[in-house]
């Protein structure tokens, strides 16, 4: 049963919805995969802060020129699926990463980050990435490591000249005595 103009409106806008709000987008094919693997798959980004929509890909291209995108040609062909990262593209990346190790049937194609396309392969790269909070905490060790170092030292220095003064003074006692 074809869709409605209604419909149609109300898909493209809940597209470009997820396009503006998402950080990037994952693509996938999906031919041959039950209810039960997409529901696990749906379920997996969802964790990960994410939606995986099966979409219609001339919708699709209408909400991403609407959200200041174009279409990826490479796309075509194939049953299209998005997995949209809402909040950190390597979470919904590794998640679809590892369902897709599981389920033959899911197939990445690529990603779209700051409008530029980017290979499946970049994409498993991207996944492997630490997520934002332990990338900073590592930033802020690799900062605060020299610090620490420099405070090691200016400690060193004082404990020296405070050991060379005490020496001083217990000598200056042993002599009085």
């Amino acid at each position: 049963m074809p869709l409605t103009r209604e419909r149609k409106e109300e898909l493209i806008e809940a597209y470009t919805d997820l396009v503006s709000r998402s950080q990037g987008l994952v693509f996938a094919s999906y031919r041959g995969m039950t209810n039960k693997q997409m529901n696990q798959v749906r379920n997996a980004v969802r964790e990960a802060n994410g939606v995986f929509v099966v979409t219609k890909l001339s919708l699709l291209q209408i909400a991403l020129e609407r959200a200041g995108y174009s279409m990826p040609e490479s796309l075509d062909g194939f049953p299209l699926a998005v997995g949209f990262a809402l909040n950190e593209v390597p979470s919904v990346a590794k998640a679809l990463v590892d369902t897709a190790k599981d389920i033959e049937a899911l197939e990445l194609h690529g990603a779209l980050l700051d409008g530029r396309l980017v290979s499946p392969a970049e994409v498993e790269a991207i996944a492997k990435l630490p997520p934002l909070d332990t990338l900073r905490a590592q930033l802020i060790g690799l900062l605060d490591a020299p610090a620490s170092q420099l405070v090691g030292v200016l400690q060193a220095g004082v404990a020296q000249v405070i050991n060379v003064i005490n020496a001083y003074a217990e000598q200056g006692e042993s002599a009085a005595a």
